[in-house]
């Protein structure tokens, strides 16, 4: 069996409405997803993910609105990349830019990381 290759969908942005606050579901919010798999070639072949699958799986997740926990997209990401045959694991940070906190915040992200690195 062939080394996993990683491979990466780095800071795919959305507009959505996400968030447990009264405005949050009702208006639209900018989100960032990073989106990395760990694939593996079938026996004799070569390892061939489409980007277009990895997006539109993650775009899909993030089309079930209204969104509430940056936790939860990130673990619906992970969980639909691995149904994928060729990937054995995936990590996705979701960002959430726009955050109502009393001081400066760049932004606030979570990371979720399922599967086994071979």
């Amino acid at each position: 069996m062939s080394s996993p290759v990683e491979i990466t969908l780095k800071n795919m942005q959305f507009h959505v409405r996400v968030g447990v606050l009264p405005h949050e579901a009702e208006f639209s919010q900018p989100l960032e997803v990073d989106l990395t798999v760990w694939a593996t070639a079938p026996v004799n072949g070569a390892v061939s993910v489409d980007y277009r699958d990895l997006y539109a799986l993650a775009r899909d997740v993030i089309a079930q609105q209204p969104l509430r926990y940056l936790e939860l997209i990130a673990q619906r990401i992970v969980s639909a990349a691995l149904t994928r045959p060729q990937i054995s694991a995936a990590r996705a940070a979701v960002r959430k830019p726009s955050v109502a906190l009393p001081g400066p915040l760049d932004y606030a992200e979570v990371v979720v990381q399922e599967g086994v690195r071979e």
